[in-house]
């Protein structure tokens, strides 16, 4: 593998320990891979997630003095403040946080704590070359930027970081960018909801093979936002097409680069009605709702707060968000209509962090399948349905 004058530096430890062992890993992935070198990223998202892991690593390459030279934006991780105001936090889980924030800081990550970027603070252009973990992340600005990034690893996105590069192999290269397979979309695509559905799907028919979806049009962000996001939890999709909307889909030619699809898959409303029906808990009493996984918009805010204006919640209602978002929803009346429903917006946080565990063992319902699906290990369970349908649940208590 070939390496320039600087990324042997890197890798010789000229800049210390930490670069060293940052470069090291990349290296070690560009053999695994073939790269035949390395490239320069202009963009890096890393899916911070404070545990122990995670934080040992961090603070392993702060200890070797590393910096990083693309700074980036980082998952959620969650606000002690707030919860403290919720719930009881563990000794130990505020510790583990204020370490990794403290070990990121170090580093130069610029402190998002937002899982969703893509829509702020963090958006690349066409072409450009990234560094991206974060499961709905990455297929967005792929797809929908049409930017170049792999399915990176928290640790392996941290790296570029660090060093500014990344192996030049896999999505990076336009050949292997190419639709695979044809998917004819006959379900009815009326609401974001079933965007969510189609993603947790599609994967069941494709395997992790490039889908060039057909029959879809004009999809909102929220919808493109839910099918990345559940494309690369119920399967390993980083990258989609939309035939006639995405950047490298524009005709049937651009998709598949002039080759055929492998093969061509039909997906209907009876498909994502049984795939809803088998991941999604029995109706019945509920406990809490929980959305934003990943964040809500300040429009699907703006939707809950229209549901709730003026009644009360049945029972807790949490909303998760970026910091931004949540200071417009105060702003903009959201935040006073939704606390007076008995709800609550929280930010800079995800349902896969130790806060919640005062919702463990407890029955809840959300509309995002990568939500549920994360929390099955936590003890929670979920009934899954569309938005307006779950914040009425809410209002009731059962659904």
């Amino acid at each position: 593998m070939y390496l320039t004058d600087e990324e042997q530096k890197m890798l010789n430890g000229d800049y210390g320990e930490g670069t060293q062992l940052a470069m090291k890993i990349l290296a070690a992935i560009g053999e695994a891979y073939d790269a035949p070198k390395m490239v320069p990223v202009s963009r890096t998202h890393v899916a911070l997630s404070n545990q122990e892991a995670d934080l040992w690593f961090a603070e392993k390459l702060v200890n070797g003095g590393a910096k990083c030279r693309v700074r980036p934006t980082v998952n959620p991780s969650f606000n002690l403040e707030q919860f403290q105001q919720i719930t009881t936090i563990d000794k130990e889980d505020e510790e583990t946080v204020k370490r990794t924030h403290a070990a990121y800081n170090k580093l130069g990550a610029i402190m998002t704590y937002n899982c969703t970027p893509y829509l702020e603070k963090n958006i690349p252009y066409f072409g450009e070359v990234i560094s991206f973990s974060e499961s709905s992340a990455t297929p967005f600005v792929n797809s929908v930027y049409g930017a170049r990034t792999n399915r990176e690893s928290a640790q392996s996105a941290l790296c570029s970081a660090i060093t500014g590069v990344t192996p030049y192999y896999g999505f990076l290269l336009k050949e292997n960018r190419a639709g695979q397979v044809l998917v004819h979309v006959e379900a009815d695509m009326d609401d974001d909801f079933a965007y969510q559905m189609l993603g947790y799907f599609a994967p069941q028919k494709i395997g992790f093979d490039i889908p060039v979806f057909e029959g879809i049009h004009n999809p909102s962000k929220e919808a493109l936002m839910n099918l990345g996001a559940q494309l690369n939890t119920g399967g390993n999709v980083a990258l989609y097409h939309i035939l006639g909307f995405t950047p490298e889909a524009l005709t049937m030619e651009d998709a598949f680069q002039g080759k055929k699809p492998t093969k061509e898959v039909t997906i209907t409303n009876a498909d994502l009605k049984a795939m809803r029906e088998e991941i999604s808990d029995a109706s019945g009493k509920i406990d809490f709702a929980l959305y934003g996984c990943p964040h809500l918009t300040i429009d699907q805010i703006s939707t809950i707060a229209d549901l709730v204006n003026g009644k009360k919640l049945a029972v807790p209602l949490f909303i998760m968000t970026s910091s931004l978002t949540r200071s417009l929803t105060k702003k903009m009346g959201y935040m006073d209509i939704i606390r007076a429903a008995g709800g609550e917006i929280v930010e800079d946080t995800c349902m896969d962090q130790p806060c919640w565990k005062f919702l463990y063992g407890k029955k809840g319902i959300t509309d995002s399948p990568k939500c549920a699906y994360y929390t099955k290990r936590r003890d929670m369970q979920f009934v899954i349905a569309p938005l307006k349908d779950s914040v009425l649940a809410a209002l009731k208590g059962e659904y």
